[in-house]
């Protein structure tokens, strides 16, 4: 078994240095005509940008994208610099008629976002000529190493429990070297898709007659991620099914965040694009879909006819009234254990993690400040964006729309829910973004801790305080502490994920759903909080 799991480990560690070192390879340049089709069909006026652009991509120099993307990038700011110097020329002149012309032959955008166009275009070499070979050599070899490291778990996991011990033994699951290894590059990996998507183009080419299948057009950024965050979850789902294959509750929860996932994520938005229609995730409520009422998203929907109005009265229903529902009746797990593309995310490459969430106080107390600070952000900006969108105006209160709008995006929606909410599963546990980062989750939470039938029910009589429940309780609950009391578990963090039930080897807790009566306990009530008097001492 062990020559099996080693021979899997090869190949999938070959299948991952091919796909990051694809990176490296290739050139990048146009020829004159290339580069004024492509100026023509982004619309840009600036003649200086053509002069720069010219010297910097048309040549026979062998670029990679690398140099290829710092020319772009030089070219684009010496043209904006042009045109600024302008600007501020005729605003001292107060020629304010040539300030307005000069502001229309500026070009506007991310560089690295601009800089990933023309690259799209320029690119050439063995990886985009042979796209069906390189995807067996990076999708494939992973996939098959992967697979060969896991199904040997069939034998080696062969009783019935888990013990908590044997997630200590292990660099890659004890924050030794392995676990700060798959930080760093899961970090770089977030950093260069929302920040430097240039730089991963040649990913995009190995997914293009994919997508082309799918939606008609080229792989972008978001492609590749959305492909790739499928299979990492597919994979990673065998890996649940083998080590959880005892417990049916597991084993349902895994099929039903896959489904949710790789159909309602992923094919029906690329298939709804094909068709001419807005792509969306119709199982991303409010307000972890952040952008919802933004203008753009507004306008789009609007514009798209029935469907378009359709998917608006969808997304504000879900929110307002099936979410709130689904909460009382089932908890929030039916959302964040059952549906959720982040959830399925943490449940299947976070599982080897989950052991690494805080149990402190401190970790209780941020958590709160924390998630509930998100969720006001998000309902200020959606407040000034609404107002702006319907005023006209460019503000409200002083807050301007655009400002609130891109600071969002920038620390919530790219640092904490990517680089932070996925990067640093190894080290922090496996649902740092849904625990600490996430406003749907803190309005969940809201309405279960007050309003909902679900529980978990203990039994303290039959508790032997082995420490499973805590050990691996991916939220940072204390369970042993109630299940020693024989206390209900209802915390407004706790997702449902069942697997203290699950590691539980005398089936002490349970999940339920039940009469709100009983459901609350005397100590919770006194306190009016998500934990109880015996665990802030014990905790202490």
């Amino acid at each position: 078994m062990k020559a099996i799991r080693y021979i899997g480990l090869v190949i999938f560690l070959t299948g991952l240095a091919i796909f990051t070192g694809s990176l490296f390879t290739g050139s990048f340049s146009l020829t004159e005509s290339e580069l004024d089709t492509f100026l023509d069909s982004k619309g840009y006026k600036s003649e200086i940008i053509k002069g720069v652009l010219k010297k910097a991509v048309v040549t026979k120099e062998d670029l990679n994208i690398f140099q290829f993307s710092s020319r772009v990038r030089d070219a684009y700011q010496a043209s904006n610099d042009h045109y600024d110097a302008l600007i501020a020329k005729y605003d001292a002149e107060k020629n304010w008629d040539k300030k307005g012309e000069q502001f229309q032959y500026k070009i506007y955008g991310k560089p690295h976002t601009l800089s990933y166009d023309i690259a799209k275009k320029a690119g050439s070499g063995v990886i985009k000529e042979n796209a069906g070979l390189m995807w067996w050599l990076t999708f494939g070899l992973s996939i098959i190493g992967a697979l060969l490291f896991i199904l040997p778990n069939l034998i080696l996991l062969g009783r019935k429990g888990i013990k908590n011990n044997g997630v200590y033994h292990e660099a890659s699951t004890n924050r030794g070297w392995i676990a700060w290894m798959v930080l760093i590059f899961l970090v770089t990996f977030y950093l260069m898709l929302y920040f430097m998507p240039d730089y991963v183009v040649n990913w995009t080419f190995i997914l293009d007659p994919i997508s082309k299948v799918l939606s008609g057009g080229e792989a972008s950024q978001w492609f590749v991620y959305g492909f790739l965050y499928c299979t990492v979850m597919m994979v990673m789902a065998v890996r649940m099914y083998i080590k959880y294959r005892h417990n049916k509750y597991q084993v349902m929860r895994t099929t039903s965040v896959l489904f949710f996932q790789i159909v309602f994520a992923f094919l029906i938005p690329e298939i709804m694009t094909s068709l001419n229609m807005p792509g969306y995730d119709f199982k991303n409520a409010f307000p972890l879909d952040y952008d919802f009422f933004f203008e753009w998203n507004l306008d789009a929907l609007t514009e798209s006819g029935s469907i378009g109005l359709f998917i608006l009265v969808w997304g504000i229903v879900l929110t307002l009234i099936i979410v709130p529902l689904m909460v009382y009746f089932f908890g929030k797990r039916w959302y964040c254990s059952w549906v959720c593309g982040c959830g399925g995310l943490a449940e299947t490459l976070g599982d080897p993690y989950r052991q690494h969430s805080s149990k402190t106080l401190k970790s209780w107390k941020l958590e709160r400040w924390v998630v509930h600070s998100v969720l006001v952000f998000s309902l200020i900006m959606t407040v000034v964006t609404l107002y702006c969108y319907f005023s006209g105006a460019e503000a409200f209160l002083g807050i301007k729309s655009q400002w609130i709008k891109d600071t969002y995006s920038f620390l919530i929606g790219a640092w904490f829910a990517g680089v932070i909410g996925t990067g640093f599963y190894p080290i922090f546990g496996n649902r740092v973004w849904c625990r600490f980062g996430c406003p749907l989750a803190a309005y969940l939470g809201l309405v279960q801790r007050f309003k909902s039938r679900f529980r978990i029910t203990t039994n303290g009589g039959q508790c032997i305080s082995c420490g499973n429940c805590s050990t691996y309780c991916e939220q940072g609950i204390d369970v042993r502490a109630y299940a020693q009391k024989g206390e209900n578990i209802v915390r407004s963090s706790c997702v449902g994920c069942g697997i203290c039930s699950a590691v539980c080897p005398r089936g002490v807790l349970k999940l339920e759903n039940g009469p709100e009566a009983g459901r609350i306990n005397p100590t919770d009530v006194l306190l009016g909080n998500d934990v109880n008097l015996m665990d802030l001492v014990n905790q202490k």
